[in-house]
């Protein structure tokens, strides 16, 4: 994986975690990569995994299941797409719209392409 600057890797990886769990590779219910094998196969430090796991945790997105792993809760999907429709309409949409409207983009233009996108 290669990391991007501005971000730290902890959450990078957490973002790479959740997309698999909404993706449906991680499903509910299912065990995830150890520390150990998920800090091999990223070549990352395991304490950078731990922090990972321990964020993702607190989002209710996993939960340990102590001598046996870490496994994806029942609920995660659902949590993870509320919190990233929040993130879309507080973050994303107000920037995008910013820009639409710096470049003179009308309202009708947008819904135009939009709907050459279905």
């Amino acid at each position: 994986m290669e990391f991007q600057n501005g971000k730290s890797i902890f959450l990078q990886i957490a973002d790479t975690i959740t997309d698999k769990v909404v993706s449906g590779e991680f499903p509910a219910g299912e065990k995830i990569p150890s520390v150990r094998e998920l800090a091999s196969e990223m070549g990352v430090n395991p304490n950078t995994i731990m922090r990972t796991y321990s964020e993702l945790q607190a989002m209710d997105i996993i939960e340990n299941q102590r001598g046996i792993g870490y496994f994806v809760n029942k609920d995660a999907q659902k949590i993870i797409l509320e919190s990233k429709k929040q993130e879309f309409f507080s973050k994303v949409l107000p920037d995008f719209l910013r820009h639409a409207a710096m470049l003179g983009i009308t309202a009708g233009e947008l819904k135009k392409h939009i709907e050459t996108l279905k």
